[in-house]
């Protein structure tokens, strides 16, 4: 990972934990395996606590750390470094991605709640009219009570914005090729096709993986499909949903959208998306961000703790998982 990221994922009583439970170098900070810093490490290391930025562990890194037996993630996905050499090793692997799914959740349920009561809207009207006005009658359309929401994906992120959704007077939409019959009714939604979420949901809320069969998974014909005045919210990657479609519609007026990715990941100085009240537009931050970092560092801890102690991890990635996930 790099330098400056590890200054702000570990705080003093994480790192005192780490280096107590193992000869952690709290001053090696690597992001590039090639260097003879890292080179003499990987001789030695039999765990790697790793984070974004991180090299992909190739088969010729492997050579070169003959002792290595596990990678803990203090992040998400593990798709980025932990390679098919890895599993043909038998590295053990595990990640903290159940606790970056909890700010993206948080985040995911804040804007469903305040796109039904059409917050952006009302923002901007306000800002116009300086004035008093009848906003009961002008928001009559308003309001969460019984609203449709759509899950796409029933990921680690999407559970836990079902799990945080279920007490409001919502109707809970799910729909994920992989969901186990019944399973949609245990999570508290009901699972449906993904055109029927789009044309019945008042929000639609993605948390699917990136794959190629996912890649516009929301193409212009679903978009389509979604109610006047729906509201998209993208917080997983922007390659799920057709750009240049969506950027058309929001033009319109005719839908809302918050966006945390894009595709590209940084949009164009020229997007429209910029200056559209009717989109909220944030630059890929509803993962672990500030203090929100040290829940990763902990997690990790957590996980060497169970390593060096001969226990299973508490959050293992298999290759299967790893094959279909973001």
């Amino acid at each position: 990972m790099h330098g400056h990221l590890a200054a702000r994922l570990f705080d003093k009583d994480t790192l005192h934990r780490l280096t107590e439970l193992t000869e952690l170098d709290p001053d090696l900070v690597v992001d590039d395996f090639t260097t003879p810093a890292a080179e003499r490490a990987l001789r030695e290391t039999e765990v790697i606590v790793s984070c974004w930025g991180c090299p992909p562990l190739t088969q010729d890194v492997l050579d070169r750390a003959p002792r290595l037996r596990a990678v803990v993630h203090a992040a998400g996905s593990v798709k980025q470094h932990i390679t098919e050499a890895c599993w043909r090793r038998g590295i053990q692997v595990s990640s903290a991605a159940w606790a970056n799914a909890l700010p993206v959740a948080e985040y995911t349920v804040a804007f469903v709640l305040l796109s039904g009561k059409q917050v952006l809207r009302v923002r901007e009207d306000y800002r116009a009219r300086r004035a008093a006005h009848d906003w009961g009658a002008d928001c009559a359309g308003a309001g969460n009570y019984r609203r449709a929401v759509g899950i796409v994906g029933a990921s680690r992120i999407g559970r836990r914005v079902l799990e945080l959704l279920r007490p409001y007077d919502l109707e809970l939409l799910l729909h994920d090729p992989y969901l186990p019959p019944g399973e949609a009714e245990r999570l508290g939604a009901t699972a449906v096709e993904l055109d029927e979420l789009c044309a019945r949901s008042d929000v639609v809320s993605v948390h699917a993986p990136e794959l190629p069969s996912t890649r516009h998974l929301l193409n212009r014909e679903r978009l389509a499909l979604m109610r006047t005045g729906a509201t998209l919210i993208n917080t997983s990657r922007g390659s799920l949903i057709d750009q240049r479609a969506l950027t058309e519609e929001l033009v319109t007026g005719r839908l809302s959208a918050v966006l945390d990715v894009t595709e590209p990941e940084v949009l164009p100085p020229d997007s429209p998306l910029y200056d559209l009240p009717n989109v909220v537009l944030t630059p890929h931050v509803a993962g672990s961000l500030g203090n929100e970092l040290h829940r990763l560092a902990a997690a990790a801890a957590d996980e060497v703790e169970r390593c060096v102690t001969g226990r299973p991890f508490a959050h293992p990635v298999t290759e299967e998982e790893w094959g279909r996930s973001a």
